[in-house]
């Protein structure tokens, strides 16, 4: 094999010369001046194939020499002292090349030196002395051998454009000896000293780092200043290759300086922070393996942790996504796996404790005192879910303080009103930016513990639109079947809600969906009587009002009367919510009294409440009326309790007999209103009304306060009495209220919130009620300190209502429809 030698000088150093005394004759002197003694060339030459390189007269290059035939030729050759011919091949992977793999131009070289090397190769130093042309091929065994024609160099003559070419030529070579680092600088000053312009161009184009091919393209061309020009742009190529290389690694350099310098930085920074502990990156992750040693999980959750740790350790401290990892894993290490609080099983403390926070509320105290039975005996049991279902004001929030406290348990709290997004339930995922737990999660984090009590408040307030339905979110919460594997979004992975005592509350059922209700055991919360907000105020309101104010209880003193008047003039509702702002604003005035050292009396008076309330804002029995036919009190239910409703109906001449409905009537209402026109004019014979009467009188029904919508089945029996009592103009019994659904056949259907209606009929000094029959047996569950003073009349169909609530005699005024 031969190729070019990557380094001359230590070749020569390694080698050993083969016969030391061989003589040659150089072709150029020292000073570069062809050398003529026995320069002509023979017309036989033996060829040396050259695989990567080409020579040029009068240069000296090392060739390596590897193949048989051509370690044969260097030996007969070297001896004798005969001229080779030196060829380039045209493909230098051919290993047995023949004539037609080598340029016919080549240069008659000497052999000056052979070298063996340490490695068993063998290495020459050979130098051209001329041109030839290879004429005819002779033999190619043991090595080739061809006649040739020697090929002069033609120089032109000396003159200035030569010249100028010559110099071009010399400084172009040394600006590509200052552009290589690989160069020895020294090389432009030899250079610089060639004289003899023939040797110059064949030096540079020996060693100028073009291509074989481009090589032999030089060694082909006879005129010297030809040769010169085609050097020229080989060279000119080169600068710009040398240029742009320099360029880019200039580039490199300083992108190499920059990150040198920010790791050096890097460096001192990490010592520093070595001594003060470590980095903050490592602090984080000790810190967190810390709290996850603690934590008591299982098996499935470990895992994940530690997988998603370790893709923390991967990730780069700058980068966004290591905050998010970061807080990721701090929130799986901050919730409470498997930890829980002792439950108080002390069942006679939980009763006084419930008692004591809350007067009433027997039917909700007995079933939290059943649940605390149930897990004292079996010591395990799925937590059920509770919906205290009530109006405003009547304790539900804080029954679920005095539960957390009865139990010992921590108490949490979620406001689900306006609640619209389905990941405020649930959480987001962590592929979104800003991506948290949802509130469930947030909230035991909070409590640290997996089984507190937690109130779920205003549920039937709960919204949906584009981003989800959070109630069907709940129905995996609420789901004692479900809740055990409670999937979060952001958490990836299950936590157990069973143990979680959950009580929500809600003011109206019908506002929460069927299947959410279903997975609640509802409590019915109802209004209080006087009675019981009496008891209420006296051990609850004032007292914590008097401590937030500051008094002390020799400063101010309520009597039972004055907490009456407060409720029955100024409050009206079912709740004790509106008593607690007038107790406050009482408990105000006097506050006001001792910071401006007023005289006043501790034991306040009725008068004393006037002056300091006003005029009292709600007269009882102002809507009932029975100075006029078509005048009847019905009772309706709301959202804050129950209402008494007043249903007027009026009369006038006309010729189309119609039907009138005022007061902001829904369409369950006016249906009802038509049905129960109808029935009268079915049965107007039996009330003795003329029968012309209906097209000879016009009827308006109006329910006062028309700025409050209307509307349900319940005001059945009170419209259809209103109108009998108008066409047959005759009253209704004072102090008489009804409730109740009717049918065009007459007959009365029951209805709902009998309790809260039965504590509106007591505010406004109700004494008989007419209900349907079938609603018997809801008078029957409620306490008889609800029903003190009432008389209530049991009827299935409309004619037993108007036989009950209409008096004999009829109005002669103000006006006869007879």
């Amino acid at each position: 094999m031969i190729e070019k030698s990557k380094n001359t000088h230590s070749s020569l150093l390694m080698g050993q010369m083969v016969d030391d005394e061989a003589e040659y004759i150089p072709a150029f002197d020292e000073d570069g001046n062809e050398n003529k003694e026995d320069a002509e060339t023979p017309e036989e030459l033996p060829i040396l194939p050259l695989r990567n390189t080409v020579l040029f007269p009068g240069v000296v290059v090392p060739i390596s020499v590897g193949r048989e035939k051509s370690i044969k030729l260097i030996k007969d050759i070297y001896k004798k002292n005969k001229l080779v011919g030196a060829v380039a091949q045209k493909t230098p992977d051919v290993d047995d090349p023949d004539f037609n793999d080598l340029y016919e131009v080549g240069t008659v070289a000497q052999i000056i030196k052979v070298l063996e090397l340490p490695d068993n190769s063998t290495s020459i130093i050979i130098q051209g002395r001329s041109r030839f042309i290879i004429s005819e091929p002779i033999e190619t065994e043991p090595y080739m051998k061809a006649r040739v024609e020697e090929l002069d160099e033609l120089v032109p003559e000396k003159d200035e454009e030569f010249e100028a070419l010559i110099s071009t030529v010399k400084d172009t070579a040394g600006k590509i000896v200052q552009l290589s680092p690989n160069l020895p600088q020294d090389a432009f000053y030899a250079i610089k000293n060639i004289d003899n312009p023939v040797f110059l161009i064949n030096f540079i184009s020996s060693n100028t780092d073009i291509d074989v091919e481009d090589k032999q393209q030089l060694l082909n061309i006879e005129k010297i200043d030809e040769r010169a020009m085609k050097l020229l742009q080989y060279m000119n190529m080169e600068i710009q290759k040398l240029e742009l290389k320099d360029n880019i690694q200039n580039k490199v350099k300083q992108e190499m300086d920059q990150q040198q310098r920010e790791y050096f930085l890097n460096q001192q920074m990490k010592t520093i922070q070595s001594e003060l502990g470590g980095s903050q990156a490592e602090q984080d992750l000790k810190e967190i393996y810390e709290k996850a040693a603690e934590l008591k999980w299982n098996d499935k959750v470990k895992q994940h942790f530690e997988k998603e740790a370790k893709r923390l350790e991967r990730t780069n401290p700058a980068s966004p996504e290591y905050s998010n990892q970061l807080n990721y894993l701090e929130s799986l290490t901050e919730l409470p796996w498997n930890l829980y609080s002792q439950d108080n099983f002390d069942l006679k403390r939980a009763q006084s404790v419930l008692d004591e926070d809350h007067f009433g509320l027997e039917q909700v105290k007995e079933r939290i005192m059943e649940h605390l039975a149930v897990l004292k005996m079996k010591g395990d049991m799925k937590a059920p879910i509770i919906c205290l279902y009530g109006p405003p004001g009547v304790g539900k929030t804080s029954l679920g303080r005095s539960v957390a406290k009865a139990l010992d348990r921590k108490y949490i709290r979620m406001s689900l009103g306006g609640v619209h997004d389905e990941a405020e339930i649930r959480g987001h995922r962590r592929t979104y930016i800003g991506a948290m737990p949802g509130r469930i999660i947030q909230s035991l984090k909070k409590a640290q513990t997996s089984n507190p009590v937690f109130i779920l408040d205003e549920i039937d307030k709960v919204g949906s639109d584009f981003h989800g339905d959070p109630s069907a979110a709940l129905l995996e919460v609420l789901d004692p079947e479900q809740n055990g594997s409670f999937h979060d979004n952001y958490l990836e992975v299950d936590f157990d809600l069973s143990k979680v005592l959950f009580i929500a509350t809600a003011n109206s059922l019908s506002d929460i969906k069927h299947a959410l209700r279903d997975r609640m055991e509802i409590i019915n919360i109802t209004g209080y009587i006087v009675e019981e907000k009496i008891e209420i105020a006296k051990r609850h309101l004032f007292p914590k009002q008097m401590e937030e104010h500051g008094l002390k209880p020799e400063q101010l003193r309520l009597s039972d009367e004055v907490i009456e008047d407060i409720i029955i003039n100024y409050t009206r509702e079912s709740g004790v919510r509106e008593l607690e702002k007038k107790v406050a604003k009482v408990v105000r005035n006097i506050t006001k009294k001792i910071g401006m050292e007023e005289a006043y009396e501790p034991v306040l008076t009725i008068e004393d409440i006037r002056k300091i309330l006003g005029q009292q804002e709600y007269i009882k029995g102002k809507y009932i009326g029975n100075e006029y036919a078509g005048v009847v009190t019905g009772l309706a239910w709301t959202a804050v309790g129950g209402e008494i409703l007043v249903i007027e109906t009026s009369l006038s001449k006309g010729k189309s007999g119609s039907l009138t409905l005022t007061g902001n009537l829904g369409n369950v209402m006016k249906e009802s209103a038509v049905i129960a026109l109808e029935y009268i004019k079915a049965h107007a014979a039996d009330l003795s009304i003329p029968e012309d009467v209906f097209e000879r009188w016009n009827i308006h029904l109006h329910v006062p306060e028309g700025a409050i919508p209307k509307d349900g089945p319940s005001a059945g029996i009170t419209m259809a009495t209103a109108m009998a009592s108008a066409y047959t103009q005759r009253k209704v019994k004072k102090n008489l209220a009804m409730t109740g659904e009717i049918t065009l056949r007459g007959k009365v259907l029951p209805v709902g919130g009998i309790k809260e209606k039965i504590l509106a009929a007591k505010r406004a000094d109700i004494k008989e009620i007419i209900l349907s029959k079938e609603n018997e047996k809801d008078i029957k569950e409620i306490k008889d300190i609800y029903l003190k003073g009432l008389k209530f009349h049991y009827v299935n169909s409309i004619m037993e209502v108007l036989d009950i609530a209409l008096m004999k005699q009829k109005v002669t005024k103000p006006i006869n429809i007879s």
